[in-house]
């Protein structure tokens, strides 16, 4: 007989069934902040602030697995300038990777063409595709008697893929396709409404993790199918937020993340705790949590994103540019405002002759504000790392 520990039941229950009111409250407040996030943008600065939210949301995510990536070297890594250190490289390379994931995942949901984020076959393609031209090193891990090679975009298959993460022990590695497959059946969100797509994205965000179905890059993979459920689930506002930054920061610490995914493997407690073998309580506290974290940094990427303050601060930055004219600051905001420009416009757009007005767009294009796509196309805003701590306060900041 099939002891539970080894049987996908085990992660029962995978939803809450009937819905709280407080997690009635955080649906609706999820909901109606996603639904206005960056609603006042044109489409092309909307799409220009979502690289640099893939590039926050690496940096975040990366920090949760205790790998500092500063922005800088995650802008270097993407343009394909990598460190001479090793250690240093491969960091750069699993965040570049990690941004060219979440950038697809964007894509094919503004399309209309994202699998469903739970499905093994997505979540495979996850992994595989964030370990891309990954070293032999990155693949490489060292347990406290063994080495094991990782293959990416693989299950855990082999005994020595067991693991045990803190006080839990996932299922044995030669019942990872089952309980997988236990996974993808229970949160499917084709079949569900808004509210139960909340719900299921963050329940199935720490069971996922509870299976640990990978032998290294769980979290980050996890996180990744959080952002493709955000968008399967209606509240993903054109990937300008992620979940990663609320979860490194924590709404009253650091360490809730943690403690929070450790609460929720808390066995049941009793008879009025559910029927199935984890807590009811203790996940409906986890996925009240998830939903108050994905409210606070809606809120905080609204008040980052206000076209006043926005512009106001690109007036900051310039000021503080001795390489810049104040008259830079007309350029940024006609193309905060209209999302491009073309270049035969910047002398009616800062009233400098024709010249003049070359050599200011020439000098705001090297400090990386402004770019095209093509030599003489239109131009365009962009956020630069050495910009962003004027540009979008707060944004890198663990404090």
């Amino acid at each position: 007989m099939e002891t539970l520990i080894e049987s996908p039941s085990r992660i029962e229950p995978a939803l809450l069934g009937d819905i709280s009111p407080r997690i009635a409250d955080a649906i609706a407040a999820v909901s109606a902040e996603a639904a206005t996030l960056g609603r006042a943008l044109h489409p092309r600065t909307a799409a220009n602030l979502a690289d640099l939210v893939r590039l926050m949301n690496t940096y975040y995510s990366n920090l949760i697995e205790g790998h500092n990536t500063l922005p800088r070297e995650i802008e270097q890594a993407l343009a394909g300038k990598l460190d001479q250190d090793e250690s240093r490289r491969d960091l750069q390379v699993e965040a570049a990777n990690h941004v060219r994931v979440q950038a697809e995942i964007d894509r094919m949901a503004a399309a209309g063409m994202l699998p469903e984020p739970a499905s093994a076959s997505f979540i495979l393609s996850l992994h595989r595709d964030f370990y891309a031209n990954a070293s032999s090193t990155m693949l490489t891990i060292k347990g406290a008697t063994r080495e094991i090679v990782m293959t990416p975009g693989q299950w855990r298959s082999e005994p020595e893929h067991d693991v045990v993460v803190g006080r839990h022990v996932p299922p044995s590695s030669h019942r990872v396709p089952d309980f997988m497959h236990a996974f993808e059946r229970r949160y499917v969100l084709a079949r569900m409404g808004r509210g139960e797509r909340l719900v299921a994205m963050a329940a199935a965000h720490h069971h996922f993790n509870y299976i640990h179905p990978f032998p290294d890059g769980n979290g980050r993979v996890s996180r990744l199918m959080s952002h493709a459920m955000a968008h399967s689930a209606g509240v993903g506002a054109h990937g300008l937020w992620s979940i990663s930054r609320g979860l490194a920061r924590g709404l009253k610490s650091r360490t809730d993340y943690k403690s929070m995914m450790d609460h929720a493997d808390m066995p049941r407690q009793g008879d009025l705790d559910g029927r199935g073998n984890l807590s009811l309580k203790a996940l409906e506290a986890f996925v009240h949590w998830f939903l108050e974290v994905c409210h606070d940094q809606l809120l905080f990427m609204a008040r980052l994103f206000d076209m006043g303050g926005l512009v106001k601060r690109f007036g900051i930055y310039v000021d503080q540019r001795d390489t810049l004219k104040p008259a830079a600051k007309a350029l940024l905001e006609a193309a905060f405002i209209r999302g491009e420009f073309e270049r035969g416009d910047v002398a009616a757009i800062t009233r400098l002759p024709l010249r003049t007005a070359q050599r200011l767009l020439a000098a705001v294009e090297k400090e990386g504000l402004l770019a095209s796509d093509t030599p003489k196309g239109p131009v365009s805003l962009r956020f630069p790392s050495q910009a962003v701590d004027v540009l979008f306060p707060q944004l890198f900041a663990m404090t």
